[in-house]
């Protein structure tokens, strides 16, 4: 979902993940263009939000046809976007914690990045997320580090209380979470407070609120992002901890999620994407630590990838 990222070709530019050039570049501020791509993913989010709201008022599972793909309904009340906002904004809130914190870590190691890029997109929630472009060389691992882990523990901060606040509006139905069109996986972060809020139910019983859909997106984001793989924020967190022997684990842990197709058949297209346009990592000449703080907190990212990730995030019932 979110992506933050840097290639060493100084001619490719413009690309999802970012980039940098061998000198410092001036940065162009486009405030429209970060504005008008949030006020599309607003819209979008809010419109699937608002299928998924109506799917719980009337305790059925969510349907594709009826509540994601019925646009007459909105033509005839538009006052039922309005129930989609707990959804949009929850998810919007979470994924601008994640980029802010990439991007509040930059100006801090005077790294010049753009403001978050959000990516509307017409899927089951509304967006493929978001990305920031870093505009100029990292040259210390522990600026490295510090920009990649604090994407994910901001937007975990916000993720929490969402979800939480999420469970407690949700609902006990026999069987609903594995009926309708959808059957969406259960991180082990979700079952953890399904335990506390609803001890002694089946997950496959608990109907999920918007808001804890919100939060499951989230945590999907984050679970992405945390593989330490190339580009991705888990990957600098890997380059800051090995080095050089990044570029092997890399390929290893892309070729793991090959058998994960069996369960999720999108790995495959993720693990091809990854090889061929995120794996390689810009060469960083330190060779200093990053200290044994800083180890905790990849840690702690490692924690949270656990608790985020799903091996079949999403499955369909013919």
């Amino acid at each position: 979902m979110s992506s933050q990222g840097y290639t060493s070709n100084p001619v490719a530019r413009g690309s999802a993940l970012g980039d940098w050039t061998s000198t410092p570049a001036v940065s162009k501020k486009r405030y429209w263009l970060h504005g008008l791509l949030l006020l599309a993913t607003f819209c979008t989010t809010t419109y699937f939000g608002s299928g998924m709201a109506q799917s719980f008022a009337q305790n059925r599972p969510l349907d594709f046809d009826l509540d994601l793909l019925n646009y007459g309904q909105y033509l005839n009340a538009p006052v039922l976007l309005l129930h989609g906002l707990p959804f949009s904004l929850t998810l919007l809130l979470i994924l601008l914690a994640h980029e802010f914190g990439h991007y509040f870590a930059c100006l801090y190691h005077r790294v010049d990045a753009s403001l978050p890029f959000f990516i509307p997109f017409p899927s089951i929630i509304g967006t493929l997320g978001a990305f920031i472009r870093i505009r100029s060389p990292i040259y210390s691992r522990k600026s490295l580090f510090d920009i990649g882990v604090a994407g994910p523990l901001a937007g975990f901060a916000f993720l929490g209380p969402a979800l939480a606040i999420g469970l407690s509006l949700s609902k006990v139905i026999p069987g609903i979470a594995i009926r309708g069109d959808f059957v969406f996986g259960t991180p082990a972060l979700i079952h953890l407070f399904q335990l506390a809020i609803f001890p002694h139910v089946s997950p496959n019983d608990i109907y999920l609120h918007p808001v804890a859909r919100a939060a499951w997106a989230g945590l999907l984001a984050t679970a992405l992002n945390l593989l330490p793989i190339g580009q991705l924020d888990g990957g600098h967190i890997l380059y800051s901890l090995v080095g050089e022997r990044h570029k092997l684990l890399s390929r290893i842990f892309v070729v793991a999620l090959i058998p994960m197709a069996r369960f999720y058949l999108p790995w495959l297209l993720w693990a091809a994407v990854l090889y061929f346009f995120a794996l390689r990592h810009p060469m960083i000449y330190d060779s200093t630590g990053i200290g044994p703080a800083r180890r905790w907190l990849a840690f702690a990212a490692f924690v949270i990838f656990l608790l985020s990730f799903s091996v079949a995030p999403i499955s369909t019932n013919n």
